[in-house]
This record gives structure tokens, sequence and C-alpha cells, in this order.
């Protein structure tokens, strides 16, 4: 199953940089959210993964059970979605004022003079 995980994390990653080097403005933001879905799913898989095995405390118990799943990549994963969340909110507030402002979606058209 790491595999199959190590996979897809690395798909999303190769579909966000395709998507982040395009040249367009959506795409660039299209990528960015897939570069930090990607992120999530690295974070879950180095944290390791344990199917059945919740990290919760039973009544009584001082600690989650041997073998349960570690809740601090969770916490972070939680978290980084949220600020995720903020950045690519942020991110097509500002497309969107440059699309108006610049009328077009093409990165090259902001670029200046080389």
């Amino acid at each position: 199953m790491s595999a199959l995980v190590a996979a897809c994390v690395a798909v999303v990653y190769g579909v966000s940089l395709l998507l982040l080097l395009r040249g367009s403005l959506w795409s660039l933001l299209l990528g960015l959210a897939l570069l930090s879905h990607g992120a999530h799913l690295l974070t879950f898989a180095a944290g390791g993964l344990v199917l059945g095995a919740p990290p919760l405390v039973r009544d009584g118990a001082l600690a989650p059970p041997v073998g349960g799943a570690d809740p601090l990549p969770q916490a972070l994963v939680l978290t980084a979605i949220v600020i995720a969340f903020a950045v690519l909110a942020f991110a097509l507030v500002l497309a969107r004022c440059a699309g108006e402002v610049g009328e077009t979606d093409d990165l090259e058209a902001y670029g200046g003079e080389r």
C-alpha cells in the first residue's frame, strides 16, 4: 500500500509541476492547489499508514493502543489544509484582479521587458 501512495504522490507532483510550467495564470493556480495536495499526501505517507487503528485513547488509558496511527501527521495535515486553502483563496483573488487589469491570463504578458 505504501508503494501505491508513493505512486499517487509522484503523479500528483508531476501533474502539478506540469501545470505550474504551462504559462497560464489559471493553470498556475490549479498547479498550486495540486502541489499542496501532494504535500498533504506525502505527510500522511511519511507518518505511516495504519488501517483500522485510529489514534483514540480509550477510557482509563493514558495513551493510544500500541500499533495505532500517529496523530501528529494527521494534525499537521489538517493545519496544512487550512493554510493551503487560505493561500489558494488569496491567490485566486490576486489572479482575478490581475485578469481584470491585464485582460489576459498569459503569464508572459506580466513579465515585462527582457
